[in-house]
């Protein structure tokens, strides 16, 4: 008798672990398509605040640290339209641009986004 419940205890436990390892890694709702989910969200939020050259911008704190966040170039909020990234440290935007952000990575290469008004 005590065979079977020592079998019965060892079956549930493969069980409850084999289906964790299922719906975590196939489930839509899963623990892995909730981290890959929240990773595609901050990289889509990561690319709001990282502007191409020709992108419309509004700037988030333009005094202090400041944050560019992409926006349509129709639209009314839009302040600023990127011109230029300048790649290095300590890099000073030209006559020729309105504003400019230096961006101080810990990893990677730092540089400077300058901006004209739009």
């Amino acid at each position: 008798m005590q065979r079977l419940i020592g079998v019965v205890v060892v079956i549930a436990v493969f069980g409850a672990v084999g289906y964790w390892v299922w719906d975590y890694n196939t489930s839509p709702t899963g623990g892995k398509a909730k981290a890959e989910a929240s990773q595609s969200a901050q990289a889509k939020e990561d690319a709001t605040h990282d502007p191409e050259i020709g992108d419309c911008v509004t700037v988030e704190d333009p005094e202090g640290e400041p944050v560019p966040t992409v926006i349509d170039c129709d639209d009314p909020k839009a302040e600023y339209k990127m011109g230029e990234r300048l790649i290095g440290a300590g890099k000073e935007c030209g006559s020729a641009y309105d504003y400019g952000i230096q961006v101080q990575q810990s990893r990677g290469i730092d540089y400077t986004m300058c901006f004209t008004k739009v």
